[in-house]
């Protein structure tokens, strides 16, 4: 499978909620998915042959949260790169822990530094920060000494 077949399977698989789709550089596949069908995006990536997750971001872009997931196909060559948004004030996501054990600390990480709640994480809480801390220091909101 190349990236061209990665994109239109998932054409195919989800005629709603995956769009935006663009190649980067060869070996990759970048897309976006909405927040309520990423799970199912990340369950078919996994069906089909992609074997790991090697990174979830999390972004403030002020007017809404963004993760961004990268999802290996060793067998295909191929790094698919998902970017979902979530809103501000609902900051909400399934976790995709389930479907991929490594996304566990990425997960834990994204929630720490940015309070984005991935919903169905098994053990979601601080992972760097002390537990009773109330704030989270990578929104661009979050001003030093609150």
């Amino acid at each position: 499978m190349n990236e061209e077949e990665v994109t239109e399977q998932l054409k195919r698989d989800f005629p709603e909620g995956v769009s935006d789709f663009s190649f980067p550089r060869k070996g990759m596949v970048r897309f976006s998915a909405d927040r309520d069908r990423l799970k199912d995006v990340c369950t078919r990536l996994k069906d089909i042959g992609f074997e790991q997750i090697s990174l979830i971001s999390a972004l403030d872009w002020r007017e809404h949260f963004e993760c961004v997931y990268h999802i290996t196909s060793y067998s295909f060559g191929i790094v698919a790169e998902v970017h979902t948004k979530i809103p501000v004030d609902d900051p909400k996501v399934d976790s995709v822990t389930p479907v991929w054990p490594g996304a566990n600390f990425h997960e834990r990480e994204a929630y720490d530094m940015m309070g984005i709640v991935f919903e169905g994480h098994p053990d979601l809480r601080r992972i760097l920060l002390p537990d009773d801390f109330t704030f989270y220091p990578l929104r661009k909101n979050f001003r030093e000494g609150e």
